[in-house]
């Protein structure tokens, strides 16, 4: 049995956990990382036909704690985006060139995050990663929070950090109300591979059963994040390989060519979900522990980041003020800080999904329009690609490019 003292004890060694050890690092503050899947998981190279976007102020951040160098070159950028209602002949564009950056975003493999977030976490002399590693019993002191792990080990520190997924045992265990509704939509994800050169373009097309992404990877594949409803998706996965190819034709058009899936299929239900705080006395949350979206706009995961930098930042700077970083006033800030900009995301991923999700003339009419307006609307489009980017706002230091 080993007994760990630790400035902080990060529940979920994930993007979003893992990210935070290394940006915890960074500033001096040790942590102790404990995940449930052994690392040997988390590194193994098969491909499960995930991908995650990264937009241009995350990406800073994974820079500047070191994860970003350890993807190499297994990164696609995207440098347009094209935005459509169905087939409509009326678009939303949006190009890297309006914002003087040499893309709007980044497409990942998930195995390829997980393997450089994983890599710079362990190779961090200040953090400690246990995997696999669960929690049997936690207790809460007035200066500590105390672990004990189901093979015995105990681990001691003043503040303990959720980023352990939507079905948190840190934020239930600690009793947050979480408010959560289902959209009775899912999302069916896979990669394809395609004849034709995707121009690091990425199209997102609305239907009525939802929206329908195509994200470019690296070589001639491409990313799909399909939404359908509960009961058709189902079926649409379970498809033989010819038929899912047709019905997936008929969404994405003919522009890339014959169409081929590599790896698996995956479709999971949507919901929203979001706790009212996102600390508690001596723990805070992070990513989708603290709030978790509809994929409409790519936006999940860089939301997650955004946590960890404001809250790398927030302790960092308490750190130096000889400040105590469980106390009740150092977390606070924190969930101030992300309280505006999770609530946005959360209402305007919600009710573009609400918005689009439908096939009535009049309200069709009035997106297409409206798509078309903000298209020619040089200065809001500008600011909506920048907001997209997560380049505005009271952004944290890692998210500019700095240090902490």
């Amino acid at each position: 049995m080993n007994t760990h003292c630790t400035d902080t004890l990060i529940v979920g060694g994930g993007p979003i956990g893992g990210s935070l050890a290394c940006a915890l690092a960074s500033a001096g503050i040790s942590s102790v990382v404990v995940d449930r899947v052994p690392a040997v998981e988390l590194l193994a190279p098969n491909f499960d036909g995930r991908a995650t976007a990264v937009a241009q102020g995350p990406k800073k951040m994974l820079e500047q704690i070191g994860v970003w160098q350890a993807l190499g070159t297994e990164v696609a950028p995207f440098r347009d985006i094209r935005v459509a209602d169905g087939q409509s002949n009326l678009f939303l564009h949006y190009d890297h060139a309006d914002v003087r950056e040499d893309a709007l975003g980044y497409m990942i493999e998930n195995r390829h995050l997980r393997h450089a977030v994983l890599t710079a976490a362990t190779d961090a002399p200040s953090v400690i990663y246990l995997a696999p590693a669960e929690i049997d019993a936690l207790e809460q002191t007035e200066t500590a929070v105390i672990a004990r792990l189901k093979g015995g080990d105990h681990i001691t520190a003043p503040l303990i950090i959720g980023a352990d997924g939507r079905n948190s045992f840190v934020r239930d265990h600690a009793g947050l109300e979480l408010t959560q509704w289902p959209y009775h939509q899912s999302g069916i994800v896979c990669t394809i591979a395609h004849e034709e050169p995707h121009h690091n373009i990425a199209h997102e097309h609305f239907y009525p059963a939802g929206p329908f992404a195509i994200l470019p990877l690296t070589g001639n594949r491409s990313s799909i994040v399909w939404t359908e409803s509960e009961v058709d998706a189902a079926d649409i996965v379970a498809l033989p390989d010819d038929d899912f190819i047709w019905e997936l034709t008929r969404r994405a058009g003919d522009f890339m060519g014959a169409l081929e899936v590599v790896g698996p299929r995956w479709s999971y239900p949507l919901s929203l979900q979001y706790t009212k705080t996102s600390t508690a006395p001596r723990l805070a949350l992070a990513g989708d522990a603290a709030h978790g979206i509809h994929p409409i706009a790519g936006q999940g995961l860089n939301m997650g980041l955004r946590d960890v930098a404001a809250l790398a930042e927030v302790l960092a700077d308490a750190r130096r003020l000889g400040l105590d970083i469980g106390s009740t006033q150092v977390l606070r800030k924190y969930d101030r800080w992300r309280r505006f900009d999770n609530t946005m995301m959360l209402a305007s991923t919600d009710g573009l999904n609400r918005l689009f999700s439908n096939d009535i003339a009049p309200i069709r009419m009035a997106r297409d329009l409206g798509l078309a307006a903000v298209n020619r609307a040089g200065p809001l489009k500008k600011f909506l690609m920048r907001q997209a980017m997560g380049l505005t706002g009271t952004l944290p230091r890692l998210l500019k490019g700095e240090s902490l």
